[in-house]
């Protein structure tokens, strides 16, 4: 799993693993929740190459989101709508309340609505 992208951004872009499970779930939400420091407005979770994601990955996502609001951050998901995390997410109502883009430069640029 590649380290949160620490450029001077306010917006730093987390690479998320091929498949997140109960093996990798709690170090995928200490790598969202790090790259939540002072003056980010918005973690990017890339998941566009994750082709896995079980329920407690999903869970852990979930937890993520509610530690980078409680830090006065935006948390945005770029996952493919065609693939098998994005209909998980739908199936699950998770991008009622997490914003979800169809790609990693719409969920960069973040002032569209989430797909």
């Amino acid at each position: 799993m590649a380290a949160p992208d620490f450029t001077p951004s306010r917006s730093p872009v987390v690479s998320m693993p091929d498949e997140i499970d109960v093996t990798n779930a709690g170090e995928v939400l200490n790598l969202i929740t790090a790259a939540c420091g002072p003056g980010v407005t918005a973690v990017i979770v890339d998941l566009t190459a994750t082709r896995f994601c079980d329920s407690g990955g999903l869970r852990h996502l979930l937890l993520a989101y509610g530690r980078v609001a409680a830090a006065g951050a935006q948390l945005r998901l770029a996952i493919p709508s065609d693939g098998p995390i994005g209909r998980v997410v739908e199936l699950t109502g998770i991008n009622r309340q997490v914003a979800v883009y169809p790609t990693l430069e719409l969920a960069i640029d973040g002032t569209r609505q989430p797909g």
